[in-house]
């Protein structure tokens, strides 16, 4: 059965000659276990996503590291099952597949990215604004 090892080994290719940074797995394993939870533990993916993009707007903004982000909720390949298929409120469901249109163009284009709001502190600022009941 797909799970999480799957997942990040479909998106943990080398960009441009740029490695994914390995600080990147912990953050969005933390994020997937949220989403795949039966039922999918909000708190936890509301927290997840907030270290996961603060990660991204400052120390791991790279290149490869938006890249392999964005294929992750982009693509769903090796999940467990597809988030898309998950009961999530819509909130959430909008963060995450705006995470899989634009974040890739955050470092060598991020005039597209912000176009978009998808620069990872444009989205850090709509996770703050998810509402977990």
């Amino acid at each position: 059965m797909p799970g999480f090892d799957d997942a990040w080994a479909a998106i943990a290719t080398p960009r441009d000659g740029e490695s994914v940074s390995s600080e990147l797995r912990p953050l969005l394993q933390s994020v997937y276990a949220s989403v795949v939870a039966i039922p999918p533990e909000l708190n936890g993916l509301k927290k997840s996503l907030e270290k996961l993009l603060q990660y991204l707007a400052g120390e791991g903004r790279t290149n490869a590291n938006c890249w392999a982000v964005d294929l992750f909720f982009c693509h769903s390949r090796g999940w467990e099952r597809d988030w898309t298929d998950q009961n999530l409120p819509e909130d959430f469901h909008e963060v995450l597949a705006m995470m899989g249109e634009a974040l890739h163009d955050t470092v060598r284009t991020p005039e597209i990215a912000r176009n978009f709001d998808c620069l990872p502190e444009q989205l850090f600022d709509r996770v703050k604004q998810l509402q977990v009941e």
